[in-house]
């Protein structure tokens, strides 16, 4: 595969989609007659490796011209970006058609539909999916990977998951003009969303930038936004993940997380903790190691409320990082059954 910013010298290290892609754009806006001859799938591939490209040393387009077409060599280097390929689309496919290509290439990486829904977080896919026909559900779920369509079935309506296992007991064979409408209302209902759309919303974005304040300061926003926006304010607060929430670990989970942080960062930590989540902590220690911890404790004395802060804050971190591996289950402060990644 191409690197950016580094020029390709080798044409050997090129992926048969990236030499076609090499000669296109070096063939420019007035051969586009040799797209018109391409189907779909291969357009989407070469513009795929095309928008990726970078560049490439007019040494490897001369060398690439002369192999695929006699007599032809290059004028120089070439750059393959989404814009330049996205304005050689744009000369002779329709302006919509050109606009979901790009949106495609854009999106989760995968040669065909079902590759890219491979791609797609399950909790983003079961969103979506929720409000489909189970019948539809059952035919997408039976074309993504076995283990890939277990996360999506979990993160369903269990109600309405077990519809769908039901209709994938009993499905037939689907028809092939079936199967190309549910591949294309994907593509223009969802896919195309995904890929104009962040992962997160500006709620889930500005809670994780709280949290990341001191206490003081937290306490200073908050308050000012409720002012202007109380509705965004609690939206907000519902989102964030502080460190009291580590109250709602369960003790596998405490555990792991004792294990992953620095003892003198936990002291500090639990200095600024309330009494009910210091003692949640110690249960989940040994005997010996809860003592030494208390004495540890002890013997900081008075500590600056900055530094518990800091403490606090960087386990929250690590507890976030544990959550994103798999390791560890947060509940948020939306729903129980909330996970914060």
């Amino acid at each position: 595969m191409a690197v950016k910013g580094k020029a390709i010298t080798d044409p050997s290290r090129l992926t048969g989609p990236e030499k076609a892609a090499v000669i296109l754009l070096s063939l420019g806006e007035e051969h586009t007659v040799i797209w018109q001859q391409l189907d779909e799938e291969e357009i989407k591939e070469i513009s795929q490796a095309m928008a990726g490209l970078g560049n490439v040393s007019s040494s490897v387009v001369e060398q690439l011209l002369v192999d695929f077409i006699s007599g032809m060599s290059g004028a120089g280097s070439i750059m393959g970006s989404f814009e330049q390929t996205q304005r050689l689309l744009a000369s002779f496919l329709p302006a919509d058609k050109v606009d979901n290509l790009m949106e495609e290439i854009r999106g989760p990486a995968g040669r065909t539909m079902w590759d890219k829904l491979g791609n797609v977080n399950e909790a983003v896919l079961a969103n979506y999916l929720k409000n489909e026909y189970p019948q539809t559900v059952a035919v997408v779920l039976s074309k993504v990977k076995s283990d890939h369509a277990a996360r999506v079935l979990s993160a369903l309506p269990e109600d309405f998951a077990l519809e769908c296992v039901t209709r994938m007991l009993r499905m037939e064979p689907v028809q092939r003009e079936i199967l190309d409408k549910i591949e294309q209302t994907l593509r223009t209902e969802f896919m195309s969303n995904l890929a104009r759309t962040s992962k997160r919303d500006s709620h889930e974005m500005m809670a994780d930038i709280f949290n990341a304040f001191d206490r003081q300061t937290e306490a200073r926003f908050i308050a000012a936004l409720e002012e202007r926006n109380r509705e965004s304010a609690e939206r907000i607060r519902a989102l964030m993940f502080v460190f009291e929430d580590l109250s709602k670990l369960d003790p596998g989970g405490v555990q792991t997380l004792l294990r992953a942080v620095e003892k003198t960062q936990l002291g500090l930590a639990l200095k600024g903790a309330s009494d009910s989540l210091r003692e949640m902590f110690f249960s989940n220690m040994s005997e010996r190691a809860s003592k030494i911890m208390r004495e540890d404790m002890e013997n900081m004395g008075p500590v600056r409320l900055r530094d518990v802060d800091q403490a606090q804050m960087a386990m929250v971190q690590v507890a976030k990082d544990l959550a994103a591996k798999g390791e560890i289950m947060l509940a948020g402060n939306g729903t129980e059954d909330e996970l914060i990644y």
